[in-house]
């Protein structure tokens, strides 16, 4: 090897420049190598290769003013929409649809003998639902319908004895004015011959045969009164027999219209229109009064949704302001509906047992008022059920109509609105 000269103690030494490599075909033999220059090495500038690269700012740090000023703006067009908006609406899941069930029961003591209906069948009012056995039910009718007709024959009886004795009575008083025209011409025979014979001219057989006459018609005036009297006598008691006579005409058609009503309760037919379910008859069952046979549910115009809300939150609530409502069952879009009432008290005071906070320990709690919450019509309703659960959101703004959206909100600002 070449004998390198040393290098002083505060300069770098230079790394040895790379030899090539001999070729392959190169023949074998000494190998000849250059003179090496001798003295210090010279300071020069740094290789390129060797020298650090300058700082350079990452993507990070440059987008960090727009993030913030995004976030910024988030916050802001955030809180615009709370204090315009958000903080008005109010929300609750305590909420159930509800509606006038009606459970059929049988209004008399029969037989089932044809059910009408499939289980939850849709059916209009007045459809028959459940026959009875009406076989008994009929022949009662009918014996009302004779007990009937036989007080009105009495009536027209009674009513014919009435002028039947009306009839006497005028006899009896036009026989009374024969007997006073008697009476009077008796008299007045009676006196001349009286006369005649008190003065001598007169025989005194015709003054008492004249006599005898006017004591007879006087007789005949009595009896014509008294034939009067027994004539209007009667009349009370044949009026007061026909007024009888009318009650129990009046009672028969009232035991008709008994016999023809439980006659018609043998079919149990739909109250409104509705679906049916819970059927509990069946055929040939024998059922008693007020046994319930089977249930109409009402048609989702006529549901309405019961929502719980908090006490803290129906202070602004009044019938009339929206409502939207997003049904569990219904993946489609939120039906529109309206406050309708406020329940009088909350619902615990609706319970079967009341709270009575005045006795033993007290934890308060914070409870919920029951709202009435009715659709607004023009909707397809027809998934709703009662009982179905139900998200029900209460707009309490002074003006509902404003923009809900967050950029409606901020625009509502910026106008000044």
């Amino acid at each position: 090897m070449n004998a390198r000269t040393p290098a002083t103690l505060d300069q770098p030494q230079a790394s040895p420049a790379p030899q090539p490599a001999a070729p392959a075909s190169a023949a074998p033999g000494p190998v000849s190598q250059g003179p090496v220059p001798q003295g210090p090495v010279s300071r020069g500038p740094v290789a390129p290769s060797l020298a650090r690269p300058a700082p350079r700012r990452s993507l990070g740090r440059r987008l960090r003013p727009l993030l913030l000023l995004v976030v910024l703006i988030g916050a802001g067009l955030g809180g615009i929409w709370w204090f315009r908006v958000g903080v008005y609406l109010q929300s609750t899941d305590n909420a159930y649809v509800q509606g006038d069930i009606v459970v059929l029961g049988s209004r008399i003591e029969g037989d089932v003998a044809a059910i009408e209906v499939a289980d939850n069948q849709r059916v209009t009012q007045g459809q028959p639902l459940i026959r009875l056995e009406d076989r008994d039910w009929r022949a009662r009718r009918d014996a009302a319908a004779a007990g009937l007709a036989e007080a009105e024959a009495a009536i027209t009886t009674y009513a014919a004895q009435l002028d039947q004795q009306r009839a006497q009575i005028a006899a009896a008083e036009a026989q009374l004015g024969t007997a006073e025209a008697e009476q009077a011409r008796a008299r007045a025979d009676a006196g001349r011959y009286g006369s005649l014979a008190t003065s001598g001219f007169g025989s005194r057989e015709n003054a008492e045969r004249t006599l005898a006459d006017r004591r007879k018609a006087e007789a005949g005036v009595a009896a014509a009164q008294a034939d009067i009297q027994a004539a209007r006598a009667a009349l009370p008691v044949i009026e007061s027999q026909a007024r009888a006579a009318g009650a129990r005409r009046d009672s028969a058609a009232a035991q008709l219209v008994l016999a023809e009503s439980d006659l018609a309760n043998t079919v149990i037919r739909a109250p409104f229109d509705g679906t049916v379910g819970n059927r509990a008859a069946q055929i040939g069952a024998h059922v008693r009064v007020g046994q319930n046979l089977i249930a109409v549910a009402p048609p989702p115009e006529r549901q309405w949704v019961v929502a719980n809300f908090k006490e803290t939150q129906v202070a602004h609530m009044h019938p009339g302001q929206p409502v939207t409502l997003t049904v569990d069952a219904h993946d489609a879009a939120a039906l529109r509906g309206h406050v309708d009432s406020l329940a009088p008290a909350t619902g615990s005071q609706f319970s079967l047992l009341p709270p009575e906070n005045a006795t033993g320990n007290f934890t308060k709690i914070v409870q919920r008022v029951p709202v009435r919450i009715v659709l607004d019509p023009g909707q397809d309703a027809s998934v709703l059920r009662p009982g179905l659960s139900v998200e029900a959101e209460v707009d309490t703004r002074a003006d509902p109509t404003a923009p809900r959206g967050i950029f409606g909100a901020a625009a509502a600002v910026l106008g000044g609105r």
